[in-house]
């Protein structure tokens, strides 16, 4: 129970680390008594996010104050499965006469398995795997980025391996650096998904190659960079776009920066208004992995260089609606640079 309480003096923040550590993907918000004021779920996190509250600001106005709950001894198991399969729930809590909270029940503890979550068995992946991975030299003046080695692996079946967890069976892998290297590598893997290569002639830019994808899909599909391992629900990404009716949903994550210094604020004539010391700043960086509709895929020129920041902006001057995904930043990790790939194999080695 203590590692899914929480207080609502804690910050969208903590409370994102909280989400991401516990299984349950829920969290009851309770006072100082132990009674129950509320949950919180990643999606709740998500909507404060998109509205504009700070990573800083506590979670009071986040969580759900008029959760499904369950009085001690007034509710039986099938009541129980029902609510929890009807409003899709991840769990309920369960408090005595007075609220205060004394358990919680999930589909998990009462049946003794999973309720049945939606695969992703016919959503396609693209892996944009065509650059040169200069940030990674010299390994990379001899292997194709996505091969470079993570514990025993490289860095693209990592980041393939969560995609298969929810059940996606279908890549499509974009070459043009080293491309030969990487077909050899998957020949000889032959692994237990289907796996399509798309080879440029001359760089394409971070999503010009998708142009030549523009056919095989007829639903949503994921694009990911191939130097990048995210740690999310994706298939709560994906309903995300399909329910939020986008056509480019990105994943971004909640990243502070506190700059070191006192900053100097001046007032309208050029005076020192005052100093604001060591201000911290919230962002939400594009980390790289999107879900896509496929009728964006003819906005791309042929043949011509066009990263995906010029998709997003030629989508949206033509009306279409791009989605933000808030993660942890600890859910992301660029592998691309050296400091970040030695820290994520630092930390699978603990």
């Amino acid at each position: 129970m203590k590692d899914i309480t929480i207080h609502t003096d804690i910050t969208i923040r903590q409370a994102m680390k909280i989400l991401d550590r516990t299984a349950e993907k829920c969290l009851l918000v309770i006072d100082e008594n132990n009674k129950l004021l509320g949950t919180l779920t990643d999606g709740d996190l998500r909507r404060s996010i998109l509205s504009g509250e700070s990573f800083t600001k506590d979670i009071s106005s986040s969580y759900n104050t008029n959760p499904a709950v369950f009085i001690k001894n007034k509710f039986n198991i099938d009541e129980a499965k029902q609510l929890l399969r009807e409003r899709k729930l991840d769990l309920i809590p369960i408090v005595d006469q007075n609220n205060k909270v004394l358990d919680y029940i999930t589909w998990l503890s009462l049946s003794g398995e999973s309720i049945s979550k939606q695969s992703l068995m016919d959503v396609p992946v693209v892996i944009m795997a065509g650059g040169k991975g200069t940030r990674l030299g010299p390994f990379t003046k001899i292997l194709p980025k996505p091969l470079v080695p993570i514990d025993e692996k490289p860095i693209i079946e990592h980041i393939i391996k969560h995609f298969t967890d929810v059940g996606c069976t279908n890549f499509y892998m974009t070459l043009n650096y080293k491309g030969r290297i990487l077909k050899a590598y998957f020949e000889e893997l032959q692994p237990d998904y289907g796996i399509h290569f798309v080879e440029e002639e001359e760089p394409l830019g971070t999503s010009g190659s998708l142009r030549l994808l523009d056919g095989p899909f007829s639903q949503p599909f994921f694009v990911t960079n191939c130097d990048i391992i995210i740690k999310t629900d994706y298939r709560s990404l994906y309903k995300f776009h399909q329910e939020g009716g986008y056509s480019i949903t990105l994943v971004a994550s909640a990243k502070d920066y506190v700059i070191p210094y006192g900053t100097c604020q001046l007032d309208d004539d050029g005076h020192l208004s005052h100093i604001n010391e060591k201000p911290q700043y919230d962002f939400l960086i594009n980390t790289g992995l999107y879900v896509l509709d496929p009728d964006v895929l003819k906005i791309i020129p042929e043949n011509k260089y066009y990263d995906m920041t010029h998709l997003i902006e030629d989508s949206k001057n033509l009306g279409k609606k791009v989605g933000v995904f808030p993660i942890d930043d600890e859910s992301w990790v660029d592998v691309g640079q050296w400091a970040d790939y030695n820290k994520f194999v630092e930390n699978l080695n603990k």
